[in-house]
């Protein structure tokens, strides 16, 4: 399933087992037929049919959203070999953690906001009538050292836009895995239909503006004292890139 794709169910039931396990992240199929009271029978034909329509997958009875979101990618440089690949629920500590690292002391103060949103819900993507939420990550021997993440409201008017946020621990910067990491995020908005991509930071986050204008984004607009960091007030830099 693309985010892109409108979200037909054809039946109630489905539906709602769907809205459960979206919510949820992943949810045991006996939980979430427990949870719905639907019959034995009637939920594994549910579920079958979700399969087969690409809106569910199914591994050792654990329910997933199935979203088209790519393969893992490997790279090796000035060796430091990491993988780019799509996100998975289990990847969800990680990820906060790796936020809350590179956002602290108030530099980057939408993904700290992401952090808190996907800590507070326990779901990392989402796929529904409101919103949809990707995120790629980048690992090394497992462990999750930087993110990409775009999120996208379902409503007619902005369904062209995206908002993106990245981000590498310190100690693995240098390596190209930021570059990496956004190339994906863009090439995934591009095939979704997406037009445009658009982030914010405080001006006080100079590093991230030198990021982005190196890979092609120009600033759009700034919001004088919009931020309030450590008793001082900081500009707001709105950035966006054209697909």
């Amino acid at each position: 399933m693309e985010f892109s794709e409108k979200l037909e169910f054809g039946h109630e039931d489905r539906r709602r087992i769907y809205e459960y396990v979206e919510r949820h992240g992943r949810a045991n199929a006996n939980e979430v037929q427990d949870s719905l009271r639907i019959d034995p029978s009637g939920f594994r034909h549910h579920v079958a049919i979700l399969r087969r329509d690409g809106y569910l997958s199914e591994d050792e009875d654990m329910l997933s959203v199935a979203l088209e979101t790519g393969a893992e990618e490997e790279f090796d440089v000035d060796d430091v070999e990491f993988i780019i690949r799509p996100a998975r629920q289990e990847d969800l500590s990680g990820i906060i953690g790796a936020i809350r690292q590179v956002a602290q002391e108030g530099s980057y103060i939408v993904a700290e906001t992401v952090a808190d949103e996907i800590d507070h819900q326990e779901a990392l993507l989402r796929h529904n009538d409101l919103e949809s939420r990707m995120f790629f990550v980048a690992t090394v021997n497992d462990e999750v050292v930087g993110w990409v993440h775009l999120n996208a409201p379902e409503l007619d008017k902005l369904s062209h836009t995206a908002e993106l946020t990245v981000g590498v621990l310190d100690e693995y910067q240098g390596h190209g895995i930021g570059s990496h990491l956004l190339e994906r995020g863009l090439e995934w908005a591009a095939s979704n239909g997406y037009e445009k991509v658009y982030q914010s930071a405080p001006s006080t986050n100079q590093n991230a503006i030198d990021f982005l204008e190196a890979h092609g984004w120009e600033t759009e607009a700034v919001r004088k004292n919009h931020y309030k960091i450590d008793g001082e007030y900081v500009d707001e830099v709105m950035m966006a890139v054209k697909l």
